[in-house]
């Protein structure tokens, strides 16, 4: 979706390793699982999971970012925004969409969505991505003009400001959101929309876009997590 300011809004993969067994000799694969017939099997692949600030897809050649992961009860989510957020489309790890992450079961404020993980009651990481490493996220903020601020993303990795704004109106074709917070913190096309607002272990908000570049600087725009919290009934970890 393009909002009508000039903002930006853009829209896994697993390594074979092959164990040799020569002849006469018996060898143990590790995770292996036992079959009928005596043999072993390669155990399951665990369920695919995300971290904040990883790049996600939809069909339509759609990318969005992921914000943070959330849960309820024993339920696990992830928040995303922008063009990953309709009611019913599947989200994927890969742009070849090979990858199922889950499906958004919700959408806020025309640009906010929680997605339910495929496999929904498997534990999934509460971090966001810190290029490199991760940063462990504990709980919600709440957002004051002149607080710092850091945003995670594919992109440009994580990039640090502060809050400049509050109360701030964003008009899409789709509808206005309003009540967002205001960022002096740049952002590049697969950044946003989407990107995990933070400030040291604390989530503060979600990303919908935002205006210039890494190089001469920029602007950019969040929802505030509590709000979404609150509107999904979940909770960061």
């Amino acid at each position: 979706m393009r909002p009508r300011i000039s903002m930006i809004l853009t829209a896994a993969m697993a390594t074979a390793a092959m164990v040799a067994v020569a002849p006469a000799a018996s060898a143990t694969v590790p995770n292996a699982v036992a079959t009928e017939g005596g043999g072993r099997a390669a155990a399951a692949k665990p369920p695919p999971s995300g971290e904040g600030g990883q790049p996600i897809f939809a069909k339509g050649g759609v990318r969005c970012t992921l914000g943070f992961n959330v849960r309820k009860a024993d339920t696990y989510y992830f928040i995303t925004a922008g063009g990953c957020a309709k009611s019913g489309q599947k989200i994927y790890a890969d742009p070849g969409l090979t990858v199922e992450l889950g499906t958004v079961v919700s959408v806020m404020n025309v640009a906010v969505a929680l997605v339910v993980y495929v496999e929904p009651h498997v534990e999934r990481p509460g971090s966001v991505l810190g290029f490199p490493g991760s940063r462990d996220i504990t709980a919600a903020g709440k957002a004051t003009v002149g607080q710092p601020v850091c945003r995670s993303g594919s992109t440009t990795g994580v990039r640090c400001g502060t809050v400049t704004a509050l109360n701030q109106s964003v008009s899409f074709p789709e509808g206005t959101i309003t009540g967002l917070a205001r960022t002096n913190i740049c952002a590049e096309p697969g950044d946003n929309p989407g990107a995990p607002y933070f400030t040291g272990t604390l989530a503060l908000g979600v990303g919908i876009g935002g205006s210039g570049n890494c190089s001469s600087g920029g602007t950019s725009f969040y929802q505030p997590i509590n709000e979404i919290l609150s509107a999904y009934d979940v909770n960061v970890y």
